[in-house]
């Protein structure tokens, strides 16, 4: 590696617009960070590229010289994916750009950007991409698993809502693939993840939303999860579209709308997010509250960009996260059961489980559309996320979250699961996951990428 590193780093960035850095510079230790602290990798080199062009450079100089290729772009993959020992990491940071036709309701976004960069810019026009719910997650990453947010019950993922993208492939070529270019490739870039190549800019569909939307967070304790789960199943299904909630098990947090007597208290929460009028909103909150009355509560307007910012901090950056997700075909009293014997069994007061219901324009979409894996069927997406702010706590809480994973099995719709809420390379539940798409998916992967240079991900390995 001291060979190529004196001579062909500088063939490197002599190819580049973009900055290369290599151990000894200033500023690697700062680009070679992740999100996840848990992994702490150190690339041979880094190419921060700033155009397609600078990202087809970088590919071919590693595949000739056989460096293993990571693709950085948010940066939150909880593998550590998004990194490499050793290997060639393409940060895409640079590339956060966001063009907004607010006429033809489309967005350009950069293979980098996050979505706070998106929300910012989409909000100037009062519209949004369905997306994830924290600011500092990559654009690239989540869409190209699916996408899943606030606004997916009322208009699908994020993938449902891609018209076209740029991607780099193996070979170095620059593709555009769409629904009339390169068909089977927009097909397995909506869901099948970084499997076929670098997706250096993605063009949306917008949808009005915001800029003001209503928030609601009824907070139940741990003696009243099995009614709160109960209620929260009978209650969530019935709702009007304009009204989305996320079931939460987690600790109250420190902040001024909770009573002091609750702060870091563990229990369970609805978060109600209303996108209609303040009275739709009003009447879900009173109708939950009514039928068990919590230990606190929360509404207030507040901007869609905030409401894209409130978990930012319980997610920052320097932390120790794992994360094991499953699909509930429903919240079966079985299924509950299990949840509430395992949740006051986390150690960590940051750790997590999120209850994600999936109906509504994510059930519309034809599954055969995408790649996207699991069937349109009305069904939870669960996510268990230990988050640690300290090393030594790492192992017990991921412990515990394959413990909930393990005691909700018999209750799941099988071992398959949302790919962007996988950490443990799997095949079998990958898999599962993708179903009858798997083997579509293995022979696309043959054509763009045949020696699976692009492997650091959920990978599915060419026919």
């Amino acid at each position: 590696m001291t060979q190529l590193a004196e001579a062909g780093f500088d063939e490197l960035r002599a190819a580049l617009e973009g900055t290369v850095l290599a151990p000894d510079d200033d500023g690697y230790d700062d680009a070679r960070r992740l999100w996840n602290a848990h992994h702490d990798r150190r690339p041979a080199v880094i190419a921060q590229a700033r155009t397609a062009e600078d990202v087809q450079a970088a590919i071919r100089f590693a595949v000739a010289n056989d460096l293993e290729i990571a693709v950085r772009g948010g940066s939150h993959s909880m593998s550590g994916a998004s990194s490499v020992d050793d290997g060639l990491m393409i940060d895409l940071s640079r590339m956060n750009q966001v063009t907004v036709d607010p006429e033809a309701r489309r967005a350009r976004v950069g293979g980098g950007a996050l979505l706070g960069d998106l929300d910012a810019a989409t909000q100037a026009h009062g519209l949004a991409v369905p997306a994830g719910m924290i600011s500092h997650t990559g654009v690239g990453g989540l869409t190209l698993g699916g996408g899943m947010g606030w606004l997916t019950r009322k208009h699908g993922l994020s993938i449902d809502n891609l018209e076209s993208v740029q991607i780099v492939t193996a070979d170095g070529s620059i593709l555009r693939a769409a629904e009339d270019e390169n068909p089977d490739l927009f097909w397995a870039v909506r869901g099948g993840g970084g499997n076929f190549g670098v997706v250096t800019e993605f063009e949306f569909r917008l949808h009005e939303a915001g800029p003001m939307v209503q928030l609601g967070m009824i907070f139940f304790g741990l003696d009243q999860g099995p009614e709160a789960l109960r209620m929260a199943r009978d209650v969530i299904p019935s709702l009007p579209r304009d009204l989305n909630v996320v079931i939460a098990c987690l600790n109250a947090p420190p902040a001024p709308f909770v009573p002091a007597e609750h702060h870091f208290k563990p229990g369970y929460a609805l978060v109600v997010v209303g996108f209609g009028s303040p009275q739709e909103h009003a009447d879900a909150l009173e109708r939950i509250r009514t039928a068990l009355p919590p230990l606190f509560e929360f509404a207030s307007p507040m901007p869609y960009v905030a409401l894209q910012q409130m978990l930012d901090e319980a997610n920052d950056w320097g932390r120790y996260n794992y994360e094991k997700g499953i699909y509930l075909d429903a919240l079966t009293d079985g299924a509950i059961d299990a949840i509430t014997e395992q949740v006051p069994r986390k150690t960590s007061p940051m750790s997590v489980v999120l209850f994600y219901h999936l109906d509504g324009a994510y059930l519309e979409a034809d599954d055969d559309s995408t790649a996207f894996g699991g069937g349109r069927t009305e069904r939870y997406a669960v996510f268990s996320i230990a988050i640690c702010p300290e090393p030594s706590m790492f192992d017990a809480e991921r412990a515990w979250v394959r413990g909930l994973w393990d005691a909700l099995q018999p209750h799941a719709s099988g071992i398959g699961g949302y790919v962007n809420g996988m950490t443990d390379p799997d095949e079998d539940r990958l898999r599962a996951s993708y179903g009858d798409k798997y083997d579509r998916l293995a022979q696309i992967k043959a054509k763009y990428d045949p020696d699976n240079v692009f492997h650091r991900n959920q990978n599915i390995k060419p026919a």
